[in-house]
């Protein structure tokens, strides 16, 4: 990067924040990518629906090789978190490692938190793909297996509906307020077992997980998915009053752009499907119409 500094700051370093770096560097942009580390992707434990793998791709490898291919181009991606971000006349001025940075752009990638159950143990769970977070991206990996879903709303419902599409054997583990699951009748016409009571413990064995969590009972099931949902990483972008929905996700145009002017967003800090494709397609979109935004202001378009 030249002694101007970046024209593009990125707040994320996960799929959608590399793919529109990479895009951005090909465009000849000055891009800073702002890596505030652990982006859900690493995760993944095996990806087979990521397109052009088909033997599967765990996160760590997904990630690695666009960090290499960003790079490759010249995009910078520093290690450390955005603590704020503010409009600074036509473009924003964003706090970095103790420095101000002024760029003419920038594009959220910032992502969500997956709300884990309170498991002991859960995040080596899901490490070995004994506990999932995303029935979309895994479950032809269900086909005839044993499925719990943890929920405490009727997210849980709609998650254990969703993965009848791959088994008989579905059971709802529901750990919320008796008040929150309105949508029992639904559960009993789809055949799905509803069990309402709070998990104690889990132990793993081998390739299942047995839950303590009823009566002293143990139950064995092969996956279990967790149905708590998530919450968007969207602190800068209340920052600055950019338009978000209930569920605390940026509305975006077909551009990608937010409500603020020369702020766009992608992936699934942005309402809509999380998925990695998703993500780097949005990306794409939104890094092309970052450089027409800049390409325009600064003359270089045909003017009509």
């Amino acid at each position: 990067m030249s002694d101007d500094g970046p024209e593009v700051l990125i707040v994320g370093a996960g799929p959608a924040g590399l793919t529109a770096a990479t895009y951005l560097a090909r465009f000849r942009r000055r891009v800073l990518v702002a890596d505030g580390g652990a982006s859900r992707a690493c995760w993944i434990p095996l990806s087979h629906n990521m397109p052009g793998f088909p033997s599967g791709i765990t996160g760590d490898a997904i990630l690695r090789r666009m960090t290499e291919q960003a790079g490759e181009y010249g995009a910078v991606i520093e290690g450390g978190r955005v603590e704020s971000l503010a409009r600074d006349g036509d473009g924003f001025l964003a706090r970095l490692n103790d420095r101000d940075l002024h760029v003419r752009a920038v594009l959220l990638a910032t992502g969500v938190v997956d709300r884990h159950p309170d498991l002991p143990g859960v995040e080596r769970a899901i490490e070995r793909a004994l506990v999932r977070i995303c029935p979309i991206c895994d479950g032809y990996e269900a086909i005839d297996k044993a499925v719990a879903v943890i929920g405490d709303d009727d997210k849980g419902v709609r998650e254990a509906a969703f993965l009848r599409t791959y088994s008989d054997r579905v059971t709802l583990i529901h750990t919320g307020a008796a008040a929150t699951l309105t949508d029992e009748d639904e559960l009993t016409r789809m055949g799905i077992e509803l069990i309402r009571a709070p998990i104690d413990n889990v132990t793993l064995e081998g390739d299942r997980v047995t839950a303590l969590s009823w009566g002293g009972t143990f139950r064995s099931f092969d996956l279990v998915y967790s149905a708590l949902g998530t919450s968007p990483n969207a602190d800068l972008a209340e920052m600055l009053n950019a338009r978000l929905g209930d569920d605390g996700r940026l509305f975006v145009d077909a551009h990608q752009a937010t409500s603020v002017q020369g702020l766009y967003a992608a992936g699934d800090v942005v309402r809509g499907l999380n998925q990695i494709a998703v993500a780097g397609a949005e990306a794409a979109v939104a890094a092309t119409a970052i450089h027409n935004a800049l390409r325009e202001a600064d003359g270089w378009t045909v003017r009509d």
